[in-house]
C-alpha cells in the first residue's frame, strides 16, 4: 500500500511506534539481565513520546494534508514479522530490538526526504537519529547476537 499523503504517513508511523512501544514492554517483562530491562523499558517509554509527537505533528498540520501528494513510500518496505516465542534470550530480545529500530530509522529517514513540510520533516531526521543511537545502544549491551527463530525485515 502506498503512503501517498501526509495523513497516511503520519497514521502508519503513529501505529508503527505504538506497535513497537508495545513489543518493548512485552521483551522488558521477559528480559533477565538489568541492563537489557532498563533498556527495553526506556525504549518503550520513549516510543510513548513518539506516539504522542506523531499525533500532534498530526493535528498541527491538518491543513497541509491536502495540498501536495507524495510518492515513493510503500508501506510494505517497512512491515516487518517477528516470531515470538514465550522463552527467548537475552540476545534474542536484543535481535529483535535492533529489527524494530533498524526499521523505524529507515522509515523516518525515508519519510524525512519526501516530506514537502520542513518542520515534519525535521522531527522526523531527529527521530531517526535517536534511532541510531538507540542502535547503538543495544549493539553495546554485549549480548549474543545469534538468532534462534527468524526474523525477517
Amino acid at each position: 500500500m502506498s503512503l501517498s499523503t501526509f495523513g497516511a504517513i503520519m497514521g502508519f508511523a503513529t501505529e508503527m511506534v505504538s506497535q513497537s512501544g508495545n513489543i518493548y514492554q512485552s521483551l522488558a517483562h521477559q528480559a533477565k539481565d538489568h541492563g537489557l530491562k532498563e533498556t527495553l523499558q526506556a525504549l518503550s517509554a520513549e516510543e510513548t513520546k513518539n506516539h504522542s509527537l506523531m499525533e500532534q505533528t498530526r493535528r498541527e498540520n491538518v491543513t497541509e494534508m491536502i495540498l501536495e501528494p507524495i510518492a515513493g513510500l510503500q508501506k510494505e518496505d517497512y512491515e516487518i514479522n517477528l516470531k515470538e516465542e514465550e522463552r527467548m534470550e537475552d540476545g534474542d530480545l536484543v535481535r529483535i530490538a535492533l529489527a524494530l529500530e533498524k526499521r523505524e530509522k529507515r522509515f523516518f529517514s525515508d519519510a524525512s526526504s519526501k516530506l514537502p513540510l520542513p518542520e515534519v520533516a525535521r522531527i522526523f531526521r531527529k527521530i531517526a537519529q535517536r534511532k541510531q543511537e538507540n542502535i547503538t545502544r543495544l549493539q553495546d549491551l554485549g549480548f549474543n547476537q545469534t538468532l534462534k527463530r527468524s526474523i525477517s525485515a
